[in-house]
């Protein structure tokens, strides 16, 4: 029995390609997408904290390739802005710019609604991400182990809704 509102399994797999991943799938309308989400304080949790004021990440879709900007401000009132890619969901390290704690990802899907990131500085993992696409496909919940700049262990559950 089919829920209204919910994604057919096929459906929420083309939606977690187009917004994750960038396959070579001849998607037609895929060629080149920009997809936007904020950040839902309230559903979130920064441990240890504190959480930013604001973040809102913008996926930005070309051919087979993905840049992923994330731009907010910080807990202390400064503007963020990271950027990872462009890259492609192939097991491969790919530069980041203006995060502290990493300077490079590695992107692989795991399932029609899961990938994972593992995020490196100077060769070395200090952060794993699983990112989860919801079953209506308007919400993304990254789940983020490892070290912050400063070393100290984080377990940060950061929710975002489609915008």
């Amino acid at each position: 029995m089919k829920r209204s509102g919910m994604l057919a399994p096929a459906t929420r797999t083309l939606l977690l390609l187009a917004v994750v991943s960038a396959t070579a799938l001849p998607v037609s309308g895929f060629a080149q997408s920009k997809l936007s989400w904020k950040l839902n304080l309230a559903k979130s949790k920064f441990s240890p904290g504190p959480p930013p004021k604001s973040s809102t990440l913008t996926y930005l879709v070309e051919g087979q390739s993905m840049t992923a900007t994330i731009e907010g401000v910080d807990a202390q009132g400064k503007p963020t802005k990271v950027v990872q890619g462009p890259y492609f969901y192939d097991g491969k390290s790919y530069p980041v710019t203006g995060a502290a704690a990493y300077d490079a990802s590695s992107y692989k899907i795991v399932d029609s609604a899961t990938d994972e990131i593992t995020r490196t500085k100077m060769g070395k993992v200090v952060q794993t991400v699983i990112e989860v696409l919801s079953e209506d496909g308007r919400t993304l919940t990254f789940r983020v182990t490892g070290a912050n700049a400063n070393g100290q262990p984080i377990d940060n559950v950061a929710v975002y809704e489609k915008q």
